[in-house]
């Protein structure tokens, strides 16, 4: 904060400072004008499109009326009568069993905060612990503050293909999300959750060098900005990749639980970051002779990755959004958990070879990249599927780790081949081992019609879904890094990004904080 204060007494940094706020504004203002003006001029459908309620779900109710109708009044009583105000459409049902179910799924990947603030607290160095867990504490109430004034409302309103247009600040919203049967604040509580994964991913690579300014800026650009408008693309009720379709091809663009829209998002806004930031001070990599900085508490980062392997049969399962479908249920977490355990053997045996040694760390990540390839697929895959899946993770985030060591890209966690390399692979994955049995879910149980099922490479499907899938992941991750950047960069430029080189040496806890987790471990010095 004082380099901030120090810069801003500078006459030519305030005429720079002004001149970046003043852009960010006017960007802001442009893009909110542009929202309104393409959702009016193309008429796209709103909250009565939203509140529409299938026949099928409206409960019928006899009255004593309908059951022993009166005699009619004579003609003349009948032309001074006063018109009978006509009656008023049944409320829209609200399915109990099925809203219970998102919103204990909500609870179980909001958890999943815990875990990764143990894994990253884990990985990192003891004295930038207290600023790994504010950091998550910090970014989770920012981000629900946000998702309730416009986050919601650009995700899962109606608009256009690009961005959303209803709900802001939860105003105006009906019973039931859509035809889902699910009340709109359950349904909302459970997309927070969400929202705050994917900017949690993002610290992951920032981990001991960013500012605590920086930390609340960029933050603020990722749940506000980035994760809500790419995530409609491919699940609000009317964004372009629901409909996308190349030529005369059926197949289009599927992500079940959030390989691209949480992972692929979280984790290429991580490379942004990493990217801008640089390394640690004393960061030498493996093609210079060293290697990645040890965390300072693999119990803890271990603890946290089961915590988040809970979490994820929430994220996972709870993604069906109907408590109904107990086969397309039982199906996702016993493929979430085959990946998970595939994804860790394999890279621990991988990366054994090198050294002779166990590695943790590798193998925690391994089980991360297992759960995150599953995501996406999880509901149309089999469980000798998963398994595969799973296996190509564990190498992958291996592979993911040595191209990071060689580019000179220093990412604490492994955030980038953990979530951004394993969200694409997971989501390319369906356009494979999708098996041609399963379709969706609804409220009332799995639709597997001909014309729902989704169909891979490798089940005689064709090449379509997996086209598809590259077309949808390939949009929102290229748009997303580039989007990622600017934002990175323009934090950067207003001096608050990355810690003074007296404050990194110091430590985070201390430099930003004035305390440290381990208060006894400092005083025996």
């Amino acid at each position: 904060m004082k380099k901030l204060i120090d810069r801003l007494r500078d006459p030519g940094q305030r005429k720079l400072f002004g001149a970046i706020l003043g852009g960010k504004l006017l960007g802001a203002a442009l893009l909110l004008s542009l929202t309104f003006g393409i959702s009016s001029y193309f008429g796209a459908p709103s909250k009565a499109h939203a509140q529409e309620t299938p026949a099928a779900t409206a409960p019928a109710v006899a009255t004593p009326a309908a059951a022993t109708p009166e005699p009619a009044a004579p003609a003349a009583a009948d032309a001074t009568a006063t018109p009978a105000a006509p009656a008023e459409p049944p409320p829209p049902y609200v399915n109990p069993i099925n809203t219970l179910w998102v919103l204990v799924s909500a609870f179980l990947v909001f958890f999943m905060q815990a875990g990764f603030m143990f894994l990253e607290a884990g990985f990192a160095r003891s004295k930038e612990t207290v600023n790994v867990l504010l950091e998550g504490l910090v970014d989770t109430c920012l981000c629900g503050i946000l998702f309730w004034a416009w986050g919601f409302a650009w995700m899962f309103g109606s608009g256009n293909g690009f961005i959303g247009n209803e709900f802001y600040f939860l105003q105006g919203i009906p019973e039931t999300y859509g035809t889902t049967g699910i009340a709109t604040l359950a349904f909302f509580l459970f997309q927070f959750a969400f929202a705050d994964t994917t900017s949690t991913i993002t610290s992951g690579a920032m981990l001991g060098r960013t500012g605590f300014w920086g930390d609340l800026l960029y933050s603020f650009g990722v749940s506000g900005f980035l994760y809500p408008i790419f995530g409609h693309w491919a699940w609000g009720p009317d964004g372009w990749l629901t409909t996308f379709k190349l030529g005369t091809s059926t197949a289009v663009f599927h992500d079940f639980a959030g390989s691209t829209i949480v992972h692929t998002i979280g984790g290429m806004v991580a490379l942004a970051g990493a990217i801008a930031l640089g390394p640690r001070l004393g960061r030498k990599f493996v093609r210079d002779g060293g290697g990645p900085m040890p965390g300072h508490d693999m119990t803890i980062a271990a603890v946290g990755t089961v915590i988040l392997w809970f979490g994820w049969y929430g994220f996972n399962p709870g993604s069906t959004l109907s408590a109904m479908d107990t086969q397309g249920i039982a199906r996702v977490a016993v493929n979430t958990t085959l990946a998970a355990t595939t994804g860790g053997l394999v890279a621990l045996f991988w990366v054994y070879p090198r050294s002779k040694k166990w590695d943790c760390g590798m193998t925690l990540n391994g089980i991360l990249a297992g759960l995150v390839a599953i995501t996406c697929p999880c509901y149309w895959v089999s469980p000798g599927g998963s398994i595969l899946i799973g296996l190509v993770a564990g190498i992958l985030v291996v592979v993911g780790t040595d191209l990071l060591e060689y580019l000179r890209i220093d990412d604490p966690c492994g955030a980038w081949p953990v979530h951004g390399l394993n969200g694409i692979w997971g989501t390319l994955s369906l356009g494979l081992f999708a098996t041609g049995q399963y379709g969706a879910s609804t409220p009332t149980g799995a639709d597997n019609s001909a014309d729902a099922v989704v169909t891979g490479l490798f089940y005689g499907g064709g090449t379509d879904q997996l086209v598809a899938q590259i077309i949808g992941n390939a949009s929102i991750g290229i748009g997303v890094l580039i989007a990622g950047l600017v934002l990175m960069y323009a934090v950067k430029m207003t001096g608050t990004l990355r810690v003074s080189r007296e404050g990194e040496l110091e430590g985070l806890d201390i430099h930003e904080h004035g305390t440290t987790a381990y208060p006894e471990h400092m005083s025996s010095r």
